[in-house]
């Protein structure tokens, strides 16, 4: 794994993992990051082009932001931000937040 930084519009102390990147061939998925959240930091609010990205919530717990919602999650749960949507999350938990981030690829005619 190689780390990453800037690719998810953090803000504070985050630590991000390339575990996957397509760098040949025609994955849907353009790449997986495991991303450590500690208590107070978050992926700030951002918006990407025409990518998809989908989070799942390993461990700890804290709050999403999408478009003009917000709302909790914890361990367990999946969450897409769809193409061109803003989104952001924060830690706002006593322990850190593992995620893992998936990127799609939008699907070429």
């Amino acid at each position: 794994m190689r780390t990453v930084s800037g690719d998810h519009g953090g803000a504070g102390s985050l630590n991000a993992w390339r575990a996957y990147d397509r760098s040949r061939g025609t994955s849907p998925i353009a790449f997986i990051d495991l991303v450590i959240l500690p208590a107070g930091s978050s992926i700030g609010l951002h918006r990407h082009g025409d990518d998809e990205e989908t989070y799942v919530v390993l461990r700890g717990c804290g709050t999403m932001t999408l478009g003009e919602e917000s709302f909790p999650v914890r361990a367990g749960d999946v969450i897409n931000n769809p193409a061109y949507g803003t989104h952001g999350l924060v830690n706002d938990g006593d322990e850190d937040l593992h995620l893992l981030v998936f990127e799609l690829a939008p699907e070429t005619p």
